[in-house]
């Protein structure tokens, strides 16, 4: 760090954002996570972290909210070549299932594939888990860079472990709470009913930016009662519409999250004008500038921020533009800066 000029261009031996920082010096560790098996979509989200790292540079290190804030550290860990095996693997294993809808009754081929993909995104969320939990352990703060959205599901369960009852805050399209989504145990669409269902320890989801579900998703929601809240889009649109000011919706939400949490941050939960290559676009969503103001409110509020995870960025075929790996090194940039703030490592902008 003697030599380093956070006012010069990134070097070429720089790691993410430009920085100099090993992992041994680094505060916040990033683990990437090129994963996408069960999309059925748009795809391409397996190629986002390294997207996200290669656009990173570009950003401007001093921050006018909050100063400096690669200061205590951030390191990127390479991508895991065994993670991406399993992805090919259970990519094309899984496409054989999609095609047929999830419908496989009396077809042991596409039986034997829905089990591979299934076996696979086990695997998957055990090294997920073995990742978070040594970094925890290690007293790093860890953000995932995923890849679709079923890949949080590991660093859920090491976090409950390690911090203890937290509460997530979930910006998404969609609500992610179907039942094995077309017969996919880990679907990218199942991440949250398997964390709300099987982790305890998360004791509220609070969901923004909604407007994509079925009824059953909307009944599973409803029935966890206390354990969850959600700000549909729709309701945030009419409230815009009436003239509340974000200010007061976003601390409205912020006041509904307990002391501990989790963001789980789906890029398609922004307008998809800033992610148009995203797997799943709907139209509707935040603005980002509107996001920040949320994830900056969290750290204010005294709230700790206990680790977050960033999925669904993928970046136009072909490498024909940066665009969707723009925006979302730049809110990686904003999470990392918050995340700080809310351990006390750094102070925001009064």
């Amino acid at each position: 760090m003697l030599d380093f000029d956070p006012n010069s261009a990134p070097g070429e031996d720089t790691g993410v954002f430009g920085l100099p920082h090993e992992e041994k010096d680094a505060a916040l560790v990033l683990v990437p996570v090129p994963w996408e098996a069960t999309t059925s979509y748009g795809g391409g989200t397996s190629k986002g972290p390294a997207a996200i790292l290669a656009a990173s540079g570009q950003v401007d290190l001093f921050d006018g909210e909050v100063h400096r804030p690669y200061e205590p550290g951030i390191f990127m860990r390479p991508e895991s070549k065994e993670v991406r095996a399993w992805n090919k693997t259970a990519k094309a294993a899984a496409q054989k299932v999609i095609k047929e809808g999830g419908r496989i009754e009396g077809n042991k081929s596409l039986q034997k594939a829905l089990k591979t993909a299934n076996d696979l995104g086990g695997k998957l969320n055990d090294w997920v888990y073995r990742e978070t939990k040594g970094l925890m352990d290690a007293g790093k703060i860890v953000g995932l860079v995923g890849g679709d959205h079923s890949v949080p599901y590991g660093a859920f369960k090491a976090a409950a472990e390690k911090h203890g009852e937290f509460g997530l805050l979930h910006f998404d399209a969609h609500s992610d709470t179907r039942v094995a989504y077309e017969g996919f145990t880990w679907s990218h669409a199942s991440i949250m009913y398997n964390a709300m269902e099987n982790i305890p320890r998360i004791t509220k989801i609070v969901q923004v930016g909604i407007r994509d579900f079925c009824e059953q998703e909307h009944e599973f929601t409803r029935a966890l009662g206390a354990r969850a809240k959600v700000f549909f889009d729709r309701d945030l649109s009419h409230r815009r519409f009436s003239g509340e000011p974000w200010t007061k919706t976003a601390a409205e939400i912020v006041a509904s999250l307990p002391p501990q949490v989790w963001i789980t941050f789906d890029i398609d939960g922004l307008d998809p004008k800033l992610c148009p290559h995203t797997g799943t676009p709907v139209p509707g969503g935040l603005e980002l500038a509107e996001a920040v103001h949320l994830i900056g409110l969290v750290a204010r509020s005294g709230r700790k921020i206990i680790g977050f995870d960033l999925n669904e960025v993928s970046p136009a075929p072909g490498g024909k533009d940066e665009w969707d790996a723009n925006v979302g090194m730049r809110l990686l940039y904003k999470l990392v800066a918050w995340t700080f703030v809310s351990h006390g490592l750094r102070k925001p902008r009064e």
